[in-house]
Parts: structure tokens; sequence; C-alpha cells
């Protein structure tokens, strides 16, 4: 014998909450993307610092203490 199965009156919703991303959630990373993008594409536009080279070493010593 099958037993009957209780049908809802209307469909099943979250609790009515809805989200909604504002505009500028969306722009921003995709801005950043593409900027990003285009300094890869033409690196002849971005262009590195020649000022201290003692930052530059810290940076490699502390990659290299990472790497150990």
């Amino acid at each position: 014998m099958s037993a009957r199965t209780r049908t809802r009156p209307r469909p099943a919703t979250t609790g009515g909450v809805g989200i909604r991303l504002p505009w500028w959630a969306l722009a921003l990373p995709t801005l950043g993307f593409v900027f990003l993008l285009v300094l890869v594409l033409n690196p002849s536009d971005a262009q590195a610092a020649t000022g201290d080279l003692g930052v530059t070493h810290l940076i490699e010593r502390v990659q290299q203490l990472v790497a150990r």
C-alpha cells in the first residue's frame, strides 16, 4: 500500500532573502583583471624601479629562507 505525500501549496523558497550584488562588485574586479592583463601583454609600459637595490636583496633573501 502506498502512502500519500504532501504537496506544498507554493514552491519552496529560501525565506525571501534575495542576494543582489551592486554593479561595482563585478565591475571593479573585472577592471583590475583587464588592467593587469594589459600590463602582462605589453610589458614595455611597465617600467621597473631602478632605485633601492637593498629591498630587492631583502626580498630575495626572504624567498630563500621560506623555500627551505
